[in-house]
């Protein structure tokens, strides 16, 4: 009975796997990405301080980095409460 159980249910188990392994990928690149920026953020500190850049290019670049994070940290919210709303 368990080895037609496993047949019947394999197509559904599969696209289920398949499904799980895009997701964790996903997270995986958004939680890489957000480390880029933050190094990034940081790099544009040490300009700043170091007078390689002006204070005006630092807030413009420091401001669509802000704007890019403050975008990936958003969207798991979102989409949560989307799902609360329905």
């Amino acid at each position: 009975m368990f080895i037609v159980d496993d047949v019947l249910l394999f197509p559904v188990s599969s696209i289920l796997w398949i499904f799980r392994e895009l997701h964790n990928a996903a997270r995986q690149e958004l939680a890489s990405e957000t480390e880029n920026i933050i190094a990034r953020l940081s790099e544009l500190y040490m300009m700043l301080e170091t007078e390689k850049i002006t204070s005006d290019q630092f807030d413009i670049l420091e401001k669509d980095l802000l704007d890019r994070l403050d975008e990936i940290e958003g969207r798991p919210v979102r989409a949560r409460d989307e799902g609360e709303r329905e």
